[in-house]
């Protein structure tokens, strides 16, 4: 009896584990799949961004004209995203994070910040593909986007929607950052979010510490 039992919690168990398992493979694909449609401008320096911080939206426009409406992740009440009036300055699509990141060696890898790794180790920032700075040391990158501010004070942009950001502006475009914009209330709402990154797997660390993760998106396109 007691080892019919034993059998059963251990079938249980296993069977808990494989449809979390399966589960957050679903959701992961279900992220990899999340994409909204962008229009090229027909006049490039007639481009501005504006951001909402309270609706975390970034609508990019020509005009009255929207060219990409995306959700994005800001920065936490501890760490805000900068608020005013920015002007794109500086555009990297293999950006790197100067201070966190990831220590290897060998077959060993964790997130470390780069003062903190282990004697010996090497080091890697943290990729921040398709990076438009706006203000030093803050800008608009691909990053997981969850429905809540969990940034350091960054815009973080969905993978399949910031290489299409990346190719709407240019240095120069300039940047509106408030806590809402006249937009929330009309092409703003009922915009599908992807799923939520919070609960999801994180890649590998070669993911981060090679190139994976810059490639990481859908081949853009544009209406």
């Amino acid at each position: 009896m007691k080892r019919s039992l034993l059998l059963l919690a251990t079938a249980l168990v296993s069977a808990l584990a494989f449809s979390s398992c399966s589960k957050g493979i679903s959701q992961l694909s279900a992220y990899h799949a999340y994409d909204r449609p962008a229009t090229l401008p027909s006049n490039p320096g007639a481009v501005r961004v504006k951001v909402s911080l309270r609706h975390q939206m970034v609508y990019v426009m020509e005009g009255s004209k929207p060219l990409l409406i995306a959700p994005c992740t800001v920065g936490t009440a501890s760490a805000p995203t900068p608020q005013g009036n920015f002007t794109i300055f500086n555009k990297t699509q293999y950006k790197r994070a100067n201070s966190h990141g990831w220590a290897y060696s060998g077959n060993q890898s964790k997130k470390a910040l780069i003062g903190s790794r282990p004697s010996g180790w090497s080091f890697k920032g943290t990729p921040m593909p398709y990076w438009c700075e706006f203000k030093a040391n803050y800008g608009i990158h691909t990053g997981w986007v969850k429905p809540y501010p969990s940034s350091h004070g960054c815009i973080r942009m969905h993978e399949n929607l910031s290489p299409k950001f990346f190719r709407l502006v240019k240095v120069g475009t300039p940047i509106n950052i408030a806590a809402t914009q006249p937009e929330d209330s009309t092409i703003g709402q009922n915009i599908p979010r992807p799923p939520d990154a919070g609960p999801l797997p994180d890649y590998s660390p070669q993911m981060y510490i090679g190139d994976g993760y810059f490639k990481q998106h859908k081949s853009p396109t544009f209406e």
